[in-house]
């Protein structure tokens, strides 16, 4: 890729020593919108000016708590957990974890968090004098290959911890520069993607004769399987939400650089097709499990990242000629989508009871088994697995085929969008409860299970010698997936779960120098290529603890559940109109 990059002033719009009670929040009134109210006429913005964006509550519009409550204890244990970070305040600046001596609720620093921070730092890429980003890994031991990019799904962690350190410029930087590399021409071979394709990764590349600096960008043609990454553009959207509202500054949203590209992303997810479903159809090795694992279809963490990124979306978009029509699709996307995936990727044990009974050929608008699934296409595995309370989105649901393999990444996502129900959200975490040994075992988190092996592995990787049984993205445990796990937790009003997975990984991550994966059944070993100083091991360690210290960052990378899409489970017919 030989276009070069034009300098992007990332000072522009920044407010700089802003009391967080001083900005302006003119996105703040739709952080808790109902999505069918978007439809009707528009109204002016009622703009609060006493309070910021991160100040609003995830759920205060529709509960109504008052800001006077804000001094109570909170009480980590309750059920009604979630609902009291309504109360919670994080002023914009505040540090968490490296610079704080003791955390307000009691936690010690651990003595691995300002070693972690180190390492993030020593992570860091300069361009130009400023930071954009940080570089995959540091580990020399090893060839490069392509550890020496700054990914976009790799960044999200670090961002959030930056975010969460107070240190939200590395991100502005970030998000600019990546919104530049958006724009330019892509190709693989003679073919040219979409023009709002976001890059998988970037490197700096020094001139020391010409004494210069360029970016380049991947977009997927030197990839593995030469695949475009589907998921850059919803974290990006994702990461421009957590940006705004960890600070408070609308401006950057507001550019109309950032909102067209958000238009372009959104382009190519909503555009018309031949799909019968709101799902995204994808080619394999197109997210986190990049490689060739199986996931082709209509990916459980593709869905979860588009619901959230249109959802985010919501957030961001202005209320102009272009961005209401955006809207409008966004919003008919959202129901559709939200009843889909709850109907036909949920799986608990009265469905699967339902689906073992199945019967198939069935033809008409009256058809139960509509996606005309075989029963004996069940693994044996899913029986045992299953536990009698809990339940989770299963991997896949295409014509005829079913994937039951549970994925951490996608889970955890629908739970943080609010795509699962409350119901849903707890039945997930009762079943990492359940099932913590095959989840989570000696070192946190599966990011799939389980693995495939013998002939199921030859036919569905094509003998990958990287993907072999317990080993990577193939039933391999991530530490990274850490973070999302806390998340999740917070969330659900579940915080002992994350803390003990802390606990787990703390024995153990510095120790082995931060390991990219861990292999094994239970995760007892550092992964056979394995990369030592894995920056987003190190960052999802940092999230998790900042988050488990002070709750109300949850507020950056979650969004409650939309009241007008909730549906009436029905468990039982679950697969009927």
């Amino acid at each position: 890729m030989s276009t070069p990059d034009v300098d992007v002033d990332v000072n522009q719009n920044q407010n700089k020593n802003v009391k967080a009670e001083d900005i302006l929040c003119p996105l703040a009134e739709y952080e808790e919108c109902d999505f069918s109210k978007l439809l009707e006429k528009p109204r002016l913005l009622n703009i609060d000016r006493q309070r910021s964006l991160d100040e609003r509550s995830l759920s205060e519009l529709s509960i109504g708590i008052s800001p006077r409550h804000a001094t109570r204890a909170i009480d980590l244990n309750s059920s009604r957990f979630f609902e009291q970070l309504d109360s919670i305040c994080s002023p914009l600046g505040r540090r968490s974890g490296f610079s704080t001596p003791r955390s307000q609720i009691g936690f010690d620093p651990h003595p691995m968090v300002a070693e972690a921070w180190e390492a993030l730092r020593r992570s860091l890429v300069y361009f130009r004098g400023q930071p954009v980003g940080t570089i995959a890994a540091l580990d020399t031991t090893e060839e490069n290959l392509n550890y020496d990019q700054v990914f976009v799904r790799d960044f999200v962690p670090s961002a959030l911890a930056f975010l969460m350190n107070g240190e939200p410029e590395i991100v502005k930087n970030f998000i600019l520069k990546t919104l530049r590399l958006q724009s330019w021409e892509k190709k693989i071979d003679r073919f040219q993607l979409g023009e709002g394709v976001m890059p998988a990764s970037f490197k700096v590349l020094h001139d020391p004769v010409r004494n210069n600096e360029t970016l380049i960008a991947d977009f997927g043609e030197s990839a593995i399987g030469r695949v475009a990454p589907v998921d850059s553009g919803f974290w990006w959207i994702i990461l421009l939400r957590a940006y705004t509202k960890s600070t408070g500054d609308t401006s950057l949203a507001e550019l109309p650089e950032c909102q067209k590209g958000m238009r372009l992303i959104l382009s190519l997810c909503l555009s018309e097709g031949f799909d019968t479903f709101p799902t995204l159809l994808c080619a394999d090795g197109c997210c986190m499990i990049d490689r060739r694992m199986g996931v082709y279809g209509y990916p459980i963490e593709i869905q979860a990242l588009f619901f959230m990124a249109l959802r985010c979306a919501l957030l961001l978009l202005k209320q102009d000629d272009e961005g209401k029509e955006f809207i409008e699709r966004i919003v008919k996307r959202l129901h559709a989508l939200s009843y889909h995936m709850r109907s036909y990727f949920w799986l608990d044990l009265k469905q699967l009871n339902d689906i073992y009974r199945f019967k198939t050929e069935e033809y008409s608008h009256t058809a139960v088994n509509k996606f005309n699934v075989m029963p004996d296409s069940l693994p044996e595995w899913v029986f045992d697995f299953m536990p009698v309370c809990g339940g989770y989105f299963i991997g896949n649901v295409s014509p005829a085929r079913m994937d039951f393999r549970w994925f951490c990444l996608g889970n955890c996502i629908a739970i943080l969008s609010s795509l699962a129900t409350p119901e849903q959200s707890t039945a997930i975490m009762d079943l990492i409860e359940s099932r913590w040994e095959e989840l989570v075992g000696e070192m946190p988190l599966k990011v799939c299970y389980p693995a495939m092996e013998t002939h199921e592995w030859r036919i569905i990787t094509g003998c990958d010698p990287k993907n072999t049984r317990w080993s990577y993205h193939n039933g391999g445990s991530w530490p990274v997936l850490l973070w999302l796990l806390t998340a999740a937790c917070v969330k659900t009003g579940r915080p002992q779960i994350a803390r003990r997975a802390i606990e787990i990984a703390e024995a153990r991550l510095l120790k082995d120098h931060w390991p990219e994966y861990y292999d094994g059944k239970l995760g007892r070993y550092i992964g056979k290529q394995s990369r030592k100083a894995q920056t987003w091991s190190i960052a999802g360690y940092l999230v998790a603890k900042m988050m488990l210290e002070d709750p109300s960052h949850l507020g950056m990378i979650a969004i409650e559940e939309d009241k007008q899409m909730k549906p009436i489970l029905r468990r039982s017919n679950s697969w009927t109109l």
